[in-house]
């Protein structure tokens, strides 16, 4: 499954210094990738996806956040960089559910 959609990046306040950065999924993506992944989440109830943004393509895990209410994506640096994004420059994202081999 895939889905496109546009999100502003934000900085994690929780820990500044660490410079993470993330976009939240909308609740539409968030309610269908969280169905479609059923069993097949991982720690923390993270589910892998593979990501397209501007160019850049790569393989991580969308987190789920109580307090924003839906999954977010973290930004990696090398993206960010390649991309010319910083906090709140909106993206838009390609995203797609990776299923994990099953015997």
């Amino acid at each position: 499954m895939s889905w496109t959609f546009r999100a502003a990046a934000w900085k994690w306040d929780v820990r500044k210094e660490a410079g993470w950065v993330f976009v939240t999924l909308p609740p539409d993506v968030t309610d269908e990738l969280d169905e479609a992944a059923g069993p097949d989440k991982a720690g923390f109830g993270s589910v892998r996806v593979a990501v397209r943004v501007g160019t850049s393509s790569w393989s991580t895990s969308v987190f789920p956040d109580t307090a924003r209410g839906g999954f977010v994506l973290p930004l990696k640096k090398a993206v960010r960089d390649r991309e010319g994004i910083e906090v709140g420059t909106e993206v838009e994202v390609l995203l797609d559910l990776e299923r994990p081999d099953h015997p």
